[in-house]
């Protein structure tokens, strides 16, 4: 039986990535609340997430969009993982490398768009804090990465345990003297939270098929657009600008693109991180798929369906069809992995208390009865 190796976050590890997550979560909420003290109502704020024109109360731009509420729930979801032990080190760690991932790829091209003075009327107290945030939330990400990587210690439980199996016994057990140890997988113990072929394989073509898709459209509009006009949609300019803290239209989708197909290449390997990470690209991408659904049916664009142009009802279609494949995507890959093979789930027995159980290499023949109290 081969050993399997599990790379084990450390508990100060998990204690400072957990840390960490909360201060994702607090600076975003900060500016959900800030948006939510200046809307005329409060709804305006879910409505202009949805992607409606509603103006605030005062002269100033919203902050946020509908991504944010999303990784501020995702960053809290990922600390309390980060500090529960039932969670096994790998999924705790890919927990923070895919929220680390998303804040950098969805905050890094705000450094330079609220840098660069396009939105002149606005207060520059405003855009220089949306500014800072961005840059806190990227150093942030990076310092996740860092946790995950430098937390790391090679061996665990499963290690020692797989290290302790007695060669010549049948694979679904190990032994010490007497004891049988019933193992559950046939195949040895695999690492402990790895997905289960049958959801790895759902998550992994429906994450990759999303994935296409959007990156499919972004080729369209590449082609489509004038060539300044994309690049503007891609790196930002006032003329495309929504919200302070919203990525520019074209670098969101290709973000999400790259998230959803690196996950679903992760998933299909049975990656034992792979279940964070395709929960997250399938999260973003569902709210992605759900905004564009719900802008189309607010602008009317459902029912006259057949008076549009082509693209246009296939652009509408490929948008249900992303939140629909999201949404699957994210209930496979939300069901439980593999379970941690050091604890064995059968218990404990002696050897010869089951009708053709093997007996140990050069252990005595078992008891007639077992001793007091065994």
């Amino acid at each position: 039986m081969s050993t399997t190796r599990d790379g084990v976050l450390t508990r100060g590890a998990r204690g400072t990535g957990a840390l960490v997550c909360l201060l994702l979560a607090l600076l975003t909420a900060g500016w959900i609340i800030r948006d939510l003290t200046i809307a005329q109502h409060g709804a305006d704020v879910w409505w202009t997430w949805l992607g409606e024109a509603r103006r605030p109360r005062e002269f100033t731009a919203w902050a946020t969009s509908a991504l944010d509420p999303l990784l501020t729930l995702g960053a809290l979801v990922v600390a309390i993982a980060a500090v529960r032990t039932a969670v096994p080190s790998s999924v705790a760690a890919g927990a923070l490398l895919s929220l680390a991932a998303a804040t950098a790829l969805l905050r890094l091209p705000l450094v330079w768009m609220l840098g660069a003075g396009w939105l002149q009327g606005l207060d520059s107290s405003l855009t220089a804090r949306a500014r800072l945030t961005a840059i806190t939330q990227l150093a942030l990400a990076v310092a996740l990465i860092v946790v995950v990587v430098a937390g790391r210690r090679r061996g665990g439980r499963a290690d020692r345990y797989a290290r302790h199996a007695v060669r010549g016994l049948p694979q679904e057990a190990s032994s010490a003297y007497g004891v049988v140890h019933a193992v559950p997988s046939g195949a040895g113990p695999e690492r402990p939270g790895r997905p289960y072929k049958g959801a790895a394989v759902t998550a992994g073509v429906l994450l990759g098929a999303a994935g296409l898709v959007v990156a499919g459209w972004e080729i369209h509009w590449q082609q489509r657009l004038d060539g300044d006009v994309y690049r503007k949609g891609l790196l930002g300019d006032a003329s495309v600008f929504r919200a302070l803290l919203q990525p520019p239209v074209h670098w969101q989708a290709a973000a999400l693109a790259l998230l959803a197909l690196g996950a679903a290449a992760a998933v299909l390997r049975r990656a034992p991180w792979a279940r964070p990470a395709a929960m997250t690209a399938a999260a973003l991408l569902l709210v992605h798929g759900a905004v564009a659904l719900v802008f189309a049916l607010r602008t009317g664009e459902f029912g006259r369906l057949g008076t549009l142009p082509a693209w246009a009802r296939l652009e509408v279609g490929t948008a249900a069809f992303v939140a629909a494949a999201a949404l699957a995507a994210l209930i496979a890959a939300a069901r439980p992995g593999t379970p941690d093979a050091s604890h064995p789930m059968d218990g404990v027995l002696a050897y010869g208390s089951a009708p053709g159980e093997a007996r140990p290499p050069h252990a005595p023949p078992p008891p007639s009865r077992l001793p007091p109290g065994w």
